[in-house]
Formats: C-alpha cells, sequence, structure tokens
C-alpha cells in the first residue's frame, strides 16, 4: 500500500489535533503563584476544588515580591495569590491583570514562634523573649520582598526593641523558610505567619501572637493575570475561595476577613 497517497492529508490532520489536544490539557489545570504563608491553606482548598471542578490545580509558593517581579516579565501564572494587596493593584496599574478580578481574600496574623522545647517562656514574656540570652538569632522573612517580613520590622519598632535585636535577625527568602530556620534549629525563635504555626508541623510549638495594631495590617489580595492560558478556570477557583467552604479553609490556618461573610452556601 502507498502511504503517502492513501493519507495525503496526513500531517495536515496531524497539525490540528496536536495543538487542539494541548488546549485541552491546558483547559483542565490552572497555575497559581502563591505566597509561602499560604502553603498550607492552599493544599486544601485546591484539593477541595480539584474534586469539586475537576481540574488540576498547580501552585507554586514564593514571596510575593519575587513573583511580582517575575509576571512583569511576563511568568506563565493564571492567578497570583499575594501576601499583601499592593502587588496586585501594580500588576492591574501595569495591565498585566483582568480588571475587575482583585480580590482581598485574607488578612494575615503574625505570631513569635518557638520550639516545644525551647528553655524561654514566650507566654509569660512576649517581646521580652527575643531579648533573652538563649536567643542567639530570631528568623523572619526579608522585608526587602516579603510582606511579612516587613510586618515583623513593623512590629519590632513598635515594641522598641528593633535596635537590640537587629542584629539577631536573620533573613529567609520567603516566610516559609523563615519557619524553617527556627524548625531546624537554625534560629532559636522566629516571627512567622500565623497560617505556619497552625500548619501540623508546628502547632506543637510556643508562639505568642503579636497584636494587630502593632503593624500595618496584612491585608493580601489575589488577581487573575493577563495572559493566563485558562480564564475560566481561574475564575471559578478564586470564586470558590470566595465561598463558605474556601473561607472556613483559610479561617482554619488563622486568616481573618475584612469583608462580610458570604451568604452562598458551600459547593
Amino acid at each position: 500500500m502507498n502511504w503517502r497517497k492513501s493519507f495525503p492529508l496526513f500531517p495536515l490532520i496531524l497539525s490540528f489535533l496536536l495543538p487542539q489536544s494541548e488546549g485541552r490539557a491546558h483547559a483542565r489545570e490552572i497555575r497559581i503563584a502563591a505566597a509561602a504563608d499560604l502553603k498550607f491553606a492552599m493544599g486544601e482548598l485546591s484539593a477541595q476544588f480539584e474534586r469539586q471542578a475537576g481540574t488540576k490545580v498547580n501552585v507554586t509558593y514564593g514571596s510575593s515580591g519575587n513573583f511580582f517581579s517575575q509576571m512583569r516579565n511576563g511568568a506563565p501564572f493564571d492567578l497570583f495569590f499575594s501576601a499583601d494587596i499592593e502587588y496586585p493593584q501594580k500588576l492591574g496599574a501595569a495591565g498585566l491583570a483582568e480588571p475587575g478580578t482583585l480580590y482581598e481574600y485574607a488578612v494575615g496574623r503574625i505570631v513569635i514562634w518557638m520550639p516545644p522545647d525551647s528553655n524561654v517562656d514566650i507566654a509569660k514574656q512576649g517581646w521580652n523573649a527575643l531579648l533573652d540570652a538563649h536567643v542567639k538569632n530570631i528568623a523572619i522573612a526579608n522585608p526587602e520582598h516579603a510582606p511579612y517580613g516587613r510586618a515583623a520590622v513593623a512590629a519590632l519598632q513598635e515594641a522598641g526593641i528593633y535596635e537590640s535585636v537587629k542584629a539577631k535577625l536573620v533573613y529567609g527568602e520567603n516566610i516559609s523558610q523563615a519557619a524553617q530556620f527556627v524548625q531546624s534549629g537554625n534560629a532559636q525563635a522566629g516571627i512567622i505567619a500565623m497560617s505556619l504555626a497552625l500548619a501540623p508541623a508546628m502547632r506543637d510549638g510556643r508562639r505568642w501572637e503579636i497584636p494587630a495594631k502593632m503593624h500595618p495590617a496584612i491585608v493580601q489580595g489575589a488577581i487573575i493575570l493577563k495572559n493566563a492560558m485558562n480564564k475560566e478556570a481561574a475564575q471559578a477557583f478564586l470564586e470558590f475561595v470566595k465561598s463558605k467552604a474556601g473561607r472556613a479553609i483559610l479561617e482554619k490556618y488563622g486568616f481573618a476577613f475584612t469583608g462580610p461573610s458570604p451568604a452562598s452556601a458551600s459547593r
């Protein structure tokens, strides 16, 4: 049989089939850039959304500032969940996000965290725990590009101890790495996100919540990117985060909210 004569259009047919298959694969997934404080909450949000919608959720965690820089250079994400509201706002102002999709999804909280076997009684000492001689290093996220790091510095300044502990500060690339520094023993204390302190690996540690009035509110925003390959699924995920079910997961990890609770039932 002369295959060339029998199937003269085969290469043309293949050229149509391959892009369509690739398009369908992209239609079944969304790509999310998420601030490191969301590592555990986002894991639960993604798993529940995948079960309900049948859409694969691929999440990359990091510092909000680094993600912002990447997205200005065309990084391929559908959704951005920042640890503050300013980075998503800047993306919108630069025309890099879908108009009308900015959403304040939560307000973060910070705590001083120490390992469960620490010799320092943080519950009694509060801020003074960081001045204890046993505390050689204090881990925080890098304030240059991590909102939680900036909140930590602001709180230390408000407490009047920043100059006293400045030499002890060690910086994680993001808030998750700062938490790892304390877990590993490279730091004896850390100012970390409540959402990480409540995660299974850290909930047995000693923690003291820093009063919200001592630092600027950590209002966290999400936005859909202009170059998103699956805007419909991205919008569906954002709606899930807004729902009762989504908020319940965020609340489980210590997040607070600025807006009213949604009246719609969870999906």
